[in-house]
């Protein structure tokens, strides 16, 4: 959202909040997601230090960030940052810039974005121009949040922050704007594709490619000239079997006694849409675009599979890029005649896979949905906080009435003295909430303690690799105080629990961070005998710490693992296809070739389905002050966070009903889909951490990395 006035005729201030902000439009936010909050000041007037202020409206207190900026005279500074989108739905945000002496100079108050449920598809789009953006075909029947969007975003509050640009699902560039990217624009969104983003690039000449090393380098063709064609139903019978993609995001079926096994009213159910309802089957043909000359860039392809020819000449080619995907086009889009063609919303959706249920006539309107973050902390959960069972809380509750009642008036009347309640009641008051104390002190009382799940993502490129980290850390405080947390790392964004849509959409405490050029510094408030959750999602360049090959000949599935720590991994699994293999241990440095036929293996879904009613329940219990011990508790072990890395293979959605919501990238079930294979490993008590997230002493602490590889399956013979 731009908010553009002057300060005092020589500041400007703009805010842009969510994707595609900016023109007087809200800009975008996906739920349970990162989005990017860009800001440009210019001050014409004296030069003087600035603190910029960011901070959330919402309920229990809300998230600020600040950033401390130099601003001379006649400067124009922009600089952007990752915010996650966890001040829940209909949340405003307030930005101020201060100067040293904390005096107020400039503010925007009640930004609002527009928020996009989880599941729902987002494009982002750098466009050469406003007209040749890429459009979806409107869902009628759905929710404004349940519309498939695409937001306009420009290079000057484009992220330089990979972890900004992972609340998008893909993102469509045009070589022109290519060419505009800063180095540090340009490598975030390679991080980006590398780590499961989806571009989409259409050229205008040859050599906004060619002199643009970086882009070249993800290309899946090489062009070479620019020829005319026709479509002549080519594009109009390759949109039609859009109608097959019937596919649901993460879908399926949870596991069996979780939720009703019926069909619920309302959605379709995967499959069942039919011609009549079906959008691309029942599209109408453009007959001006059909005969009309379309330019065609002419290309020799390269490891990428062409999903539509024109005369034997690729159109559209993708090819996997780490675990992201680049689409190559051979034409522009932002170009006539494809510009004026009536079908084009429908070719943008049919590109990236948009399911054909999404336009049925039926709604399409889900609901509700656990946060994963709580199946993570509920697996390094405290267990020094003990909760009091319903049946003992009612119990005392009957005896204190029954006390200052029955028993009150019985005694008072044995000894004939009436007059004293004025004594004995206060003094039931006093003991009683003497003894609520002393249960309370017995059932949470114990030591600060700190414990942390290192969930770490490797990402290879070239020589090194990226590591894409999300640590899980529980902070059990013994006092009312407050903590400090920091981080060195080049990106790192730090937030609390996110609650999910089941608890209100929003974080489950404040956090009061100041950012840094590389990392951030921190405050968090803990409230006595309490515990927290803390996600701290960060990314560096490091050397390996294992690589992986598997092959497939004949048949037969083998894999290469290599530990390149100085420590044993253990619990290593590869998951290929339905199966889960179970590999052992690997010594340090070690190197081992497993043959897949000869390891223990279990089908995938059978597998995560072991876990998921656990982590349902443990989602369910977890901020529940009353039960069972064991209730919003998950035993740490390998096994529990490959199935929670895993979760959709147990389905995600029934009827209506979401199961998990969880940020982009957490789950890799959909990789496995694609043809790759997951390799798991565990690291007990070590962390790749350079820097620990703590600056404080805890008298109890415990850590544990799992790292996640993702290879492709390479085919022999």
């Amino acid at each position: 959202m731009l908010f553009a006035v002057a300060a005092r005729a020589e500041l400007q201030f703009d805010v842009f909040v969510g994707y595609g902000s900016g023109g007087g439009s809200d800009g975008i936010v996906r739920e349970a997601g990162w989005f990017p909050v860009a800001c440009e000041v210019f001050n014409d007037g004296p030069s003087f230090d600035a603190v910029f202020e960011l901070s959330s409206r919402q309920i229990g207190g809300g998230q600020v960030r600040r950033l401390a900026i130099e601003l001379p005279n006649n400067t124009r500074k922009r600089f952007s940052f990752p915010i996650f989108s966890g001040a829940g739905r209909y949340a405003s945000w307030d930005a101020r810039l201060f100067d040293a002496k904390g005096k107020l100079r400039a503010e925007r108050t009640d930004l609002r974005t527009k928020d996009l449920g989880w599941e729902t598809f987002l494009m982002g789009g750098l466009a050469r121009s406003f007209g040749g953006l890429p459009a979806f075909p409107q869902a009628r029947n759905n929710r404004p949040d349940q519309q498939p969007s695409v937001a306009r975003l420009t290079t000057d509050q484009f992220p330089d922050n990979p972890i900004a640009l992972e609340g998008l699902d893909a993102l469509y560039l045009d070589s022109e704007k290519a060419l505009e990217l800063k180095v540090g624009q340009a490598q975030a969104l390679v991080d980006w594709v590398l780590g499961g983003g989806h571009l989409i690039v259409a050229p205008e000449q040859i050599q906004d490619i060619t002199s643009t090393p970086w882009l070249e380098a993800l290309m899946p063709v090489t062009y070479t000239g620019l020829i005319t064609n026709r479509s002549n139903g080519a594009l109009q019978s390759w949109l039609q079997t859009g109608a097959e993609l019937r596919a649901e995001r993460s879908g399926g079926q949870p596991p069996a006694g979780i939720y009703p096994t019926q069909p619920q009213p309302g959605r379709p159910r995967p499959g069942t849409t039919g011609p009549q309802g079906n959008g691309y089957a029942r599209l109408a043909v453009d007959a001006d675009f059909e005969n009309a000359e379309l330019p065609v860039f002419s290309s020799q392809r390269g490891d990428g599979e062409a999903n539509l020819n024109l005369n034997g000449r690729p159109l559209v080619v993708t090819a996997s890029r780490g675990r992201g995907l680049v689409t190559a086009l051979a034409f522009s889009p932002e170009r006539e005649p494809f510009r004026s063609w009536k079908n084009k919303a429908w070719f943008w959706a049919r590109l990236v896979g948009l399911p054909a249920d999404w336009f049925g006539e039926t709604a399409r309107n889900v609901y509700g949905g656990w946060s994963l973050d709580s199946v993570f902390g509920a697996m390094i959960e405290t267990r020094q906080v003990h909760k009091l069972p319903v049946e003992w809380l009612l119990a005392l509750l009957v005896v204190y009435l029954a006390v200052i009642g029955p028993f009150d008036r019985w005694f008072l009347k044995r000894i004939n003295r009436q007059m004293l309640t004025w004594l004995t009641f206060p003094a039931y008051v006093v003991f009683f909430s003497l003894l609520i104390y002393y249960i309370g002190y017995r059932l949470r009382a114990g030591e600060t303690e700190w414990n942390q799940l290192h969930l770490v993502d490797v990402l290879p490129r070239g020589e090194q690799v990226i590591l894409r980290g999300r640590t899980y850390a529980t902070l059990y405080s013994s006092a009312n105080a407050r903590y400090r947390l920091a981080s060195e790392q080049p990106f790192a964004a730090l937030r609390s629990e996110f609650l999910g849509p089941a608890g209100g959409r929003q974080e489950g405490s404040s956090v009061e961070a100041t950012l840094k050029p590389n990392g951030f510094e921190a405050e968090v408030s803990v409230p006595v005998w309490t515990s927290l959750l803390y996600i701290n999602d960060w990314e560096e360049n490091d050397a390996p710490p294992l690589s992986a090959a598997v092959n497939e000949k004949a048949g037969q599935l083998s894999v290469t693992v290599q530990n390149r720590q100085p420590n044993n991994l253990t619990a290593l699994h590869v998951c290929v296809g339905d199966k889960v293999y179970v590999l052992g241990d690997l010594g340090a440095g070690q190197t081992r070739t497993f043959n897949l036929a000869g390891v223990p293996a279990r089908r995938l879904d059978d597998f995560v389905r072991t876990y998921s009613q656990q982590f349902v329940s443990a989602a369910q219990q977890r901020h529940q002050a009353f039960g069972r011990d064991q209730a919003g508790l998950l035993t740490l072990s390998p096994e529990s966070v490959l199935a929670a890395s895993l979760i959709s293979a147990a389905g995600n959605f029934q009827g209506p009903q979401r199961w998990f919501v969880y940020p982009s990238g957490t789950e890799l079930n959909e990789l496995l889909g694609r043809g790759q294979a997951v390799v798991f490993a565990w690291d007990a008590g070590r962390s790749l951490l350079k820097a620990p997230l703590a600056r404080f002493n805890a008298p109890r602490s415990a850590q544990s990395t799992a790292l996640r590889l993702v290879v492709p399956v390479a085919k022999e013979g």
